[in-house]
C-alpha cells in the first residue's frame, strides 16, 4: 500500500466517518489489499476480499462516498480481517 491508500484506510477507520472520500481512492485501496473488484449491474460494484463478498453502489453524478457507504466499507473491511 502506498501513502495515499494508507491515509484512506485511516480515514475509513476514523470516527465519525468522513463524507468526502473519493470512490476511485476507495477502489484503489481495495485492489491494494488484494481484493477482486468487478462491475455489477448498473452502478453496483462487487468486491471480494479474503473470502468476504460485498456489493457497493458507486456514487454518481459526483464521485464522493457518503458516510453511510463509509460505514459499510468499514464493516466489510472488519469482516475481511483488514481492520
Amino acid at each position: 500500500m502506498n501513502k495515499k491508500q494508507t491515509r484512506i484506510l485511516n480515514a475509513i477507520k476514523s470516527s465519525p466517518p468522513p463524507s468526502d472520500l473519493n470512490w476511485d481512492d476507495v477502489e484503489s485501496l481495495f485492489k491494494a489489499l488484494g481484493a477482486t473488484v468487478s462491475q455489477g449491474n448498473g452502478s453496483r460494484v462487487r468486491v471480494l476480499l479474503n473470502g468476504v463478498k460485498a456489493t457497493f453502489h458507486k456514487p454518481h453524478p459526483h464521485n464522493e462516498v457518503d458516510r453511510g457507504c463509509v460505514k459499510g466499507i468499514r464493516l466489510f473491511l472488519k469482516n475481511a480481517n483488514v481492520i
